[in-house]
């Protein structure tokens, strides 16, 4: 498997590892989930090459970032051994049962997790293959005796258009991966060809606050439920309110009540993904009873407004967000949350590509944060071409023009070193971003803990 150290390389890794398959495979640098799969029997290196697809291999997976020039391909295929891409095999995989998966541009990941940790509680033992790792579900990926696969459905290079499921949801619909689509409506195409992958008898879930996603609904001859706050929608939530930070609601079906929901995780982005989660599990056949007792008792996926720690009256948190709608929902639900004096939001742009397409909207999304940091732009599979294009002052120089306070600071260290000297007692940092700069916010805590005055 190579790239098999990424979210969901790494799941289907585990899960095949259970299933008795032989595993072995390469990333670029050592992480923990190189060393969990090391430590379950699996091969791993991070030296990517020639010799690291070993002389008995049958099968080698690429992840969809992996090059056709990579070494290892190269190799596989000079001896002839077959080479899938990962979301063939997540499909084959899925084909042996009854799959579901949670696709959209935002939300995959918590949702996909909340709907198998719902089915784990009430008794269905699913396997499942989240692109985040869960606590509470013991990592990102499982193998249950039950009939259901969970999967998250990536639209990245279309590989969603792989997997085979028996019901679906789409959950929004967005302008993303720019990079391999050319537009809107050539997401919005994509996304029509999932759900024309679920068969007349299963179901679509759909977000009915979405014009994106009605659009495809409109479109389908199968079972089609929306979820959202109007009362036209299968699955809505009313009467929200705010306890701690988090939301209750009343779900309602088909405009019948069934019961009061308490989050555990902020965002009234969370009421929609949960709302999205109930319709699903109660198509598996969940009762509502146990509905509501997971939705209230699931904790989140890691890097999902995570706590990293609390040091004398400073509270640091790390979040995924990537795309300046993630950042926006993000941003709300952190104030709520933790009602801070000042957010100070380090923000670490994902891709040249994207941060070039989205370049207004980026700048938009800060709003609610009181200063931005802005470190180098994590470069992953763009060209040179696209490095040269944009850099992370081009983002600071737009954040500013809207009015708000950001800085450009390259590297991690000066990151930290400048927040240890300016943080106050009720101030809220946030890491943000799809790269390495969770390591920001560990070394932070750790940082402000060994000044703490003695």
């Amino acid at each position: 498997m190579v790239g098999i150290g990424g979210s969901g390389m790494a799941g289907l890794a585990a899960v095949l590892q259970r299933r008795g398959a032989r595993v072995s495979g390469s990333d670029r640098l050592e992480s923990a989930a190189l060393t969990r799969l090391a430590e379950s029997g699996a091969h791993v290196t991070t030296q990517q090459t020639a010799d690291a697809v070993p002389p008995e291999t049958e099968l080698l997976v690429m992840s969809a970032a992996i090059p056709e020039r990579h070494p290892e391909l190269v190799e596989a295929r000079r001896r002839g051994i077959t080479v899938i891409k990962y979301a063939q095999l997540l499909g084959a995989l899925m084909a042996q049962n009854h799959g579901i998966a949670v696709s959209g541009t935002h939300g995959k990941s918590t949702s996909t997790a909340w709907l198998a940790f719902v089915l784990r509680k009430a008794g269905l033992d699913p396997s499942f293959v989240v692109g985040a790792e869960s606590q509470q579900l013991g990592g990102g990926s499982g193998v249950g005796d039950g009939p259901h696969f969970v999967a998250e459905a990536c639209e990245y290079d279309r590989s969603f258009l792989n997997l085979r499921p028996r019901a679906a949801a789409i959950l929004n619909i967005e302008e993303d991966h720019l990079d391999c689509y050319e537009n809107l409506a050539a997401i919005n195409e994509a996304f029509q060809q999932f759900a024309n992958l679920v068969p007349p008898d299963g179901l679509v879930v759909v977000n009915g606050q979405d014009p994106n996603c009605l659009a495809i609904a409109n479109k389908l001859d199968i079972n089609v439920e929306t979820f959202g706050f109007d009362a036209q929608d299968t699955w809505q939530a009313v009467d929200l309110s705010l306890r701690d930070g988090c939301y209750e609601f009343t779900m309602r079906h088909n405009g019948e009540s069934l019961g009061r929901v308490c989050l555990s995780i902020p965002g009234e982005h969370n009421v929609s993904n949960a709302l999205a989660v109930a319709a699903l599990a109660s198509h598996a056949g969940v009762s509502w009873t146990h509905i509501s007792e997971a939705l209230r008792e699931f904790h989140g996926a890691q890097r999902r407004l995570q706590m990293i720690g609390e040091v004398d009256g400073v509270t640091v948190v790390d979040d995924y967000a990537h795309h300046p709608t993630e950042i926006r929902v993000t941003l709300k639900a952190a104030r709520q949350r933790f009602g801070p004096r000042r957010v100070w939001c380090v923000f670490q742009p994902h891709q040249h590509s994207r941060t070039r397409f989205l370049l207004s909207d980026f700048a938009r999304s800060f709003e609610l944060a009181d200063y931005v940091v802005v470190p180098r732009i994590y470069f992953v599979r763009d060209s040179e071409r696209e490095r040269q294009a944009v850099c992370a002052a081009d983002l600071v120089e737009q954040v500013r023009a809207t009015g708000g306070h950001a800085v450009h600071i390259p590297e991690f260290n000066t990151i930290i070193q400048t927040l240890v000297s300016d943080l106050k007692p009720g101030d809220l940092v946030i890491t943000m971003g799809a790269g390495d700069i969770w390591k920001v916010a560990d070394e932070l805590v750790q940082r402000l803990r060994k000044n703490r005055p003695h």
